[in-house]
């Protein structure tokens, strides 16, 4: 028996297929490469390049290995696109997850953890947020997200498919052989660095007037080895027989946007200029996670806390891959 893992050569797929083949399961990646990367994906694993609403391609993978659960990445994941393209976003994340949820219901497959998003709980009335937290998102991504929970939670009570969605918040940092490469990349820390190693001429910071302490964004940022293993840990709970649940994933500390500049200027011990510019539509002013939860339930213990040590990871993964899975 093996597990799918969709958007496996994704950075937080592949990630997780990194330690899903260190503890010996089997994995079947399927992936349409449209910002994911073939070199992030171990040669070994078997690899489908297609899309996870093509219906056939799924069953016939799941035939012919055997699949019994489906860990489930694949997703347009840009706030501000979103909001410029919410059709795009509802076709990719909603169209097709639902075609991806009846190929493997139609072969027998329910059982999936589901790669959701803090953006489903929109500007937070609370912090921490708690699972509990009013979901109102201020963006079509978090709203896709969203409706994808709605969705598993009909198919749970109808069909018995079975699912955790966990909802992270800013992945962030690198394993020992995946690092997070985008194009356009619109994270912070690989931008950050990028301009520590002169890749790009300053960091653009989008708002300075948040009702925040210096006027920047807070996010609460979470090792993607943290999250690569809580996803594992929630494939077990299901296969423990676990209820359909949702989850928040995060350290419970939040940073602000210069909190985590002056951070890698440390860590780099370079120069990094910055450049102030509007807001981003579509931004919450603080994303914070109460993770209670995950830790009882799941049994999940982070073990990269630290912003400081996040940050390495990921300037010492850069260094090392100067041209992202080119070099």
């Amino acid at each position: 028996m093996s597990i799918l893992v969709t958007g496996g050569a994704g950075y937080i797929g592949s990630a997780t297929v990194e330690l899903l083949c260190e503890r010996g399961e089997r994995v079947i990646v399927l992936d349409d490469l449209a910002r994911g990367h073939r070199g992030a994906v171990p040669a070994e694993v078997p690899f489908y390049h297609g899309e996870i609403g093509d219906e056939d391609l799924v069953r016939r993978i799941v035939r012919e290995h055997g699949v019994e659960s489906c860990i489930h990445f694949a997703a347009l994941a840009y706030v501000g696109e979103s909001v410029e393209d919410p059709a795009r976003y509802f076709r990719n994340n909603v169209a097709q997850g639902l075609r991806l949820l009846d190929a493997l219901l139609a072969e027998g497959v329910k059982r999936m953890v589901f790669s959701s998003t803090c953006a489903t709980y929109g500007e937070p009335v609370q912090v921490p947020i708690p699972e509990d937290h009013p979901q109102q998102p201020t963006n079509p991504y978090g709203w896709s997200k969203l409706m994808m929970e709605q969705i598993m939670r009909a198919y749970d009570r109808a069909y018995g498919f079975r699912f955790v969605a966990l909802r992270y918040f800013n992945a962030a940092g690198a394993t020992r052989r995946c690092g997070e490469v985008h194009e356009p990349e619109t994270h912070l820390i690989p931008n950050v660095l990028a301009a520590a190693e002169g890749q790009l001429p300053y960091v653009a910071v989008y708002g300075n007037d948040y009702p925040t302490p210096d006027g920047t964004c807070i996010r609460d940022y979470i090792h993607v080895a943290d999250l690569g293993e809580a996803h594992i840990l929630a494939l077990d709970y299901l296969r423990r027989g676990g209820a359909s649940d949702a989850f928040n994933l995060g350290n419970g500390q939040g940073y602000s946007v210069l909190e985590v500049i002056e951070t890698a200027r440390r860590v780099t011990g370079k120069r990094i200029e910055v450049r102030f510019e509007g807001r981003r539509p579509g931004d919450p002013s603080r994303l914070v996670a109460d993770a209670t939860r995950a830790r009882t339930v799941l049994g999940w213990r982070p073990r990269y806390g630290d912003l400081e040590t996040i940050i390495r990871t990921a300037y010492e993964w850069k260094l090392a891959h100067p041209r992202g899975y080119d070099s």
